[in-house]
């Protein structure tokens, strides 16, 4: 879907905004009233991980200062979740910059986008948990003889993950096992980007101007899923949109054991070579791409990168304009009407591009 708006409908939206922050639709992820509507359980601690703003332009996480020392630059990154007009929040984000180093001395960086459904606690759960899985299946990978990038059996390594998460989720009860969320992960290696993706979340590159998308959104109706349904024994059903058996909008994703084998877990894996022409990375949730289309957003965000566009919330570092671009993403979406939880991630790939 096209938008109905641009720039100029975000400028007359900020009394809106004001009176959706007053009814706590934006929240940031570790708030009180956010673990009270969203998180599932409350008695959960804050994770600064997911403020709806997190910068980590030279900043590592999870003990990589080493590669921060000695990598000439990172990628700047900004990341923002927004309940919007949703009444609990459901979407989760990680990002671990150097997320895993193999035998190649090079660390590589993941950044994963969890869109729930029926609840937060699955997404929150796979927010913690899958990256650490991938590292573990790469450095099993690594020990078996692998070294390159190049040489790496990405998508046999990602089918095992995703597998091995899906019957985690089973273990932990029946409540659990029936929610879900649908999960895009993006991440970046010395000679290539790559995408895992199960569900409706969206991945887009801009590769010299033009918008390349690294995944396909997972609908019933797409006639690739709806033939693999069907073939099962299912059904695709429209009731508010396309929904297997009338329930879900999305044909994969991890958990939802009652919609098996109709709903499954399986990812489908990208895999693009870096070059010089790549711009930036867009990641976003269902809420952004409900209202925006791949073209719109990346030209959006390559305004905020070439700082002519700004977010008008003040929690957005004004020295990062990749966070600068996903807090004004979201606005422009909430101004279009998206009526879902929005998370965006924006890494900028090279900054020559931009004049820095």
């Amino acid at each position: 879907m096209a938008p109905k708006g641009g720039a100029g409908a975000v400028e007359g939206n900020e009394s809106r905004r004001r009176k959706l922050m007053a009814r706590g639709k934006i929240q940031k992820r570790g708030d009180p009233k956010h673990q009270q509507l969203g998180a599932g359980d409350s008695s959960s601690p804050a994770d600064t991980s997911n403020d709806p703003i997190v910068t980590r332009a030279k900043a590592t996480e999870e003990g990589d200062e080493d590669r921060a020392a000695s990598d000439d630059e990172l990628p700047m990154h900004g990341e923002i979740s927004v309940i919007g007009m949703r009444r609990e929040m459901e979407d989760a984000v990680r990002v671990a910059v150097g997320f895993v180093t193999l035998r190649d001395g090079r660390g590589y960086d993941f950044y994963g986008v969890y869109d729930g459904h029926g609840g937060s606690r699955v997404a929150d759960f796979c927010r913690e948990r899958l990256h650490l899985l991938l590292a573990e299946e790469l450095e099993r990978e690594n020990g078996g003889g692998g070294g390159r990038d190049g040489e790496f059996p990405w998508e046999k390594v990602m089918a095992e993950c995703f597998k091995k998460t899906d019957s985690e989720v089973g273990l932990l009860g029946n409540e659990l096992a029936s929610m879900g969320p649908q999960l895009l992960w993006p991440w970046l290696v010395p000679r290539w980007s790559l995408s895992a993706n199960c569900g409706d979340s969206r991945a887009v590159i801009s590769r010299n101007g033009v918008p390349v998308a690294l995944s396909e959104d997972h609908k019933p109706n797409r006639p690739d899923e709806l033939a693999r349904i069907q073939a099962a024994g299912g059904r695709v059903i429209e009731w508010d949109g396309y929904r297997v058996l009338g329930v879900l909008a999305t044909s994969r994703s991890i958990g939802d054991r009652y919609l098996k084998p109709y709903v499954i877990p399986d990812p489908e894996m990208r895999v693009s070579p870096r070059t010089d022409a790549d711009e930036f990375l867009i990641l976003g949730s269902d809420g952004l791409w409900d209202v925006m289309t791949n073209e719109y957003a990346c030209r959006v965000v390559r305004k905020c990168l070439k700082g002519k566009m700004k977010s008008k919330w003040a929690e957005v570092p004004v020295e990062n304009r990749s966070a600068e671009a996903a807090a004004v993403l979201t606005e422009m979406a909430m101004a279009l009407g998206s009526q879902d939880n929005i998370t965006v991630v924006v890494v900028e790939l090279n900054s020559k591009k931009f004049g820095r």
